[in-house]
Parts: structure tokens; C-alpha cells; sequence
């Protein structure tokens, strides 16, 4: 009795889900609500059944080089994130003001479309050859040592993404973070990138429409 009782209440549950929002997140998950810098972002997916992917991130054949296929894991200890990972991410960590959300492709592409949160680190800031490099890293919280180098025990946490699976910009950026000390451990890579996260019909921005 009891197990049919649950079980009419799962399936009531979930009817009155599907009312509500045709298109979830997750069965139970209608949004995902993160706060940076003062500012509330809310991720949901399209509402329409009927929507199809336009534009540059419906392109499925790209030279390579540069947009070569990149792999599942970028290093050992680097955690590989898929969308449900990002928005946890940034639901706590990045609201907990432990973490970011790196996009690492250019200005240009950033401010044409990007995922809500991200704050936009382009790959080329991060070369050894980069004299800012050391700015950049003391900014996601790297602490000079005396005789060189630097302390990342209180650094950010980070999530970086780029494109998509083509894209080289993210791990790039990740490798580049690494050689420079910063730990393995506190990197997490989002490989599908803006054009997974649009596949799935999820909310982006623009630089003309930041919340």
C-alpha cells in the first residue's frame, strides 16, 4: 500500500512538473539561480520544442588545425565538467565567491555570446611570454613568494571553457594555468563549451544583454 501510494506521488509530482515547464532542466529542476558580484543570473532551457541550433554553433565541420577534437581529460587530477556540473558550480562556488567561470576565447566572442556568470580570460592572456601574467593569476587570488613563483593555496577555483569539443582555447588556457604552478586540483574543464550549453536549449548572454 504504501509503495503504490509513493509511487502515485512520484508520478503526480512529475505530471505537475511537465505542466509547469515543458522543457527542465532536470524532472525536478525547472532553473538554476546563481549570484556574482551582486548580480542574479537565472539559467533556464528554450521553451520551444520546435528550436534548432543557428548560426556559428551549427557549424559541424571546422579545419583542424586549429579546431581539432580535444580530449575527454586535459590532466590527471582536472576534473571534466559537463552542463549539470557548470550550473552546480556556479550555484555554490562561484556564489560562495570561491570560484569562476572562466571563458577563455577572445573579447570578440565573448561578448557575442557566452554563458551567464562567466567572466571572460582569453587564453593568450595566459602564455608564460605574457608580461601580465602574473597580474592575471595575483587576480584569481596567486600570492607572490619571495625568490619567484607563487602561493595558489587560497586561489580561486576554476571552471574554463571555450567553444566546444573543436576548441583549443580552453585547454590552452588550463595547460598554461598549470605550467604556472597553479594546482591541477582546483582547475575543472567544461570541454562542450557554448556550443553544448546552446545545444541544449540553455539561457546564454551578450554583451548588449548581460542578465
Amino acid at each position: 500500500m504504501y509503495k503504490t501510494l509513493a509511487t502515485a506521488t512520484y508520478i503526480l509530482a512529475v505530471a505537475t512538473a511537465v505542466q509547469a515547464q515543458d522543457v527542465r532542466i532536470t524532472t525536478f529542476k525547472s532553473d538554476s539561480t546563481f549570484s556574482l558580484n551582486g548580480i542574479t543570473f537565472t539559467v533556464t532551457r528554450d521553451q520551444n520544442t520546435d528550436a534548432i541550433l543557428e548560426g556559428e554553433f551549427a557549424r559541424t565541420a571546422r579545419a583542424c588545425p586549429p579546431d581539432c577534437l580535444q580530449p575527454l581529460t586535459l590532466a590527471s587530477g582536472a576534473e571534466t565538467y559537463g552542463e549539470l556540473e557548470v550550473m552546480k558550480f556556479l550555484e555554490t562556488t562561484v556564489t560562495n565567491g570561491n570560484g569562476l567561470l572562466v571563458d577563455a576565447r577572445t573579447p570578440q566572442d565573448f561578448g557575442a555570446v557566452a554563458i551567464p556568470g562567466a567572466v571572460n580570460v582569453p587564453s593568450v592572456t595566459l602564455v608564460p611570454e605574457n608580461r601580465f601574467r602574473p597580474d592575471i593569476l595575483r587576480a584569481l587570488g596567486g600570492v607572490d613568494i619571495a625568490g619567484g613563483g607563487m602561493d595558489f593555496s587560497n586561489a580561486m577555483e576554476l571552471t574554463v571553457y571555450s567553444g566546444g569539443v573543436w576548441s583549443n582555447e580552453a585547454p590552452a588556457a588550463i595547460n598554461n594555468l598549470i605550467e604556472a604552478g597553479y594546482p591541477v586540483e582546483k582547475i575543472h574543464y567544461y570541454r562542450g563549451g557554448v556550443q553544448a550549453w546552446m545545444h541544449v536549449g540553455l539561457s546564454t548572454i551578450s554583451s548588449s544583454n548581460p542578465g
